[in-house]
């Protein structure tokens, strides 16, 4: 008996390894899960959009973008001076360009990687020509301008460190009655020439002539200077001038301004009418000078860029724009978002523009060569 259930036992069946219950041919358990995990996969990929589809706002964004750029003297005014605060701070709406690129690749939107080549393109036609150094060597004179700051904690060393520029004019804005005498010693040596009217000056290594103040409309002056003046003084005090620069190659206008004070503010939005009624009654004095040759100095407490000064911007074209490196930001000093500090010719050839180190002021100096 226990031969015959050995031999039976051996020429038996394999024994079944199926789980009790299993029927047999059916796929195994781990084979069916893998088929549906499968076939939810393939549904998922299937209703998943595009690239193409993929990211709708990004590319919205994108366009909207490059329109405000494209079309951003079309921007209306009407509202909170919208238009100049846009236009003040063009520059920098590129900043928005590498965010929404990496949103773009993390979405993997290729509609909003091609969109965004509109706001690339704008900026680079608008801006890219700031990128590259565009000073030349040389220069028949060099102009110097900086708004000292009436808070300025060391007046003496913000001189010495001007006269140390090489300047052969310097025009300075912001001055007040207790820094003036300062100011006049510490410059004597390098200037043996100057004027001061009000809170503007200029001084020269070249004699000066014909100086007069220019009306630039501020009554009702606000800002850091205003503290440190009566109410009848605001009104009075002049904060523009001219001179003639008498130069080997002829006579040269020379304009100092300090234009009113900007806010920014959520009742009244971008507040800017005292710089622009300044901006115009500056503008027409450029434009009734006889000299063919002018140039303008000073802290215009704008851009270029704003519509705001096309009063100026059409007679006169900024040093900094023709030879300059960089986009040569003025204010504040410690983290300069915008130059408000300009130097302006006609008649003149700019051949060089920087931005000098900084003083005791919250304004960085500017200076440029030109050259008849």
């Amino acid at each position: 008996m226990t031969q015959m259930g050995t031999a039976a036992t051996g020429q038996g069946s394999p024994a079944d390894t199926r789980a009790p219950g299993t029927i047999a041919g059916a796929p195994a358990a781990g084979t069916a899960g893998t088929w549906r995990a499968s076939i939810r996969r393939a549904i998922r990929n299937g209703s998943r959009p595009g690239p193409w589809k993929r990211g709708p706002v990004l590319a919205a964004l994108a366009l909207l973008l490059g329109l405000a750029m494209l079309l951003h003297a079309k921007i209306p005014n009407r509202m909170g001076n919208l238009g100049s605060l846009v236009e003040t701070l063009l520059p920098w709406f590129g900043l928005f360009i590498p965010v929404l690129l990496a949103g773009a690749l993390w979405r993997r939107s290729a509609s909003a990687v091609v969109a965004l080549l509109l706001p690339v393109t704008v900026w680079l036609n608008l801006f890219g020509g700031l990128l590259s150094d565009k000073s030349h060597p040389g220069g028949d004179l060099t102009v110097a301008s900086h708004n000292v700051s009436a808070d300025n904690p060391d007046p003496a060393g913000t001189a010495r460190d001007l006269a140390a520029s090489g300047a052969d004019v310097l025009a300075l804005e912001e001055i007040t009655d207790q820094a003036q005498g300062t100011y006049e010693k510490a410059l004597a040596k390098a200037y043996p020439h100057h004027t001061v009217q009000g809170t503007v000056g200029l001084w020269s290594k070249l004699p000066l002539s014909d100086t007069r103040t220019v009306d630039v409309a501020m009554q009702g002056m606000v800002g850091p200077l205003a503290e440190h003046l009566s109410a009848e003084d605001k009104a009075a005090t002049p904060r523009a001038l001219r001179a003639t620069v008498a130069t080997d190659q002829g006579p040269l206008a020379v304009y100092v301004a300090h234009l009113g004070s900007v806010r920014v503010n959520p009742r009244a939005g971008f507040s800017t009418s005292q710089r622009d009624a300044g901006e115009r009654a500056l503008g027409k004095a450029i434009a009734a000078e006889q000299n063919e040759r002018v140039v303008l100095l000073g802290d215009l407490n704008g851009t270029m860029d704003d519509r705001a000064f096309a009063d100026i911007t059409s007679q006169l074209h900024s040093a900094q724009d023709a030879a300059g490196d960089g986009f040569g930001f003025t204010w504040p000093a410690k983290f300069p978002v915008a130059r408000i500090d300009q130097i302006l010719v006609r008649g003149m050839e700019p051949e060089s523009s920087r931005v000098l180190p900084p003083t005791g002021s919250d304004h960085l100096p500017v200076a440029a060569g030109i050259s008849w």
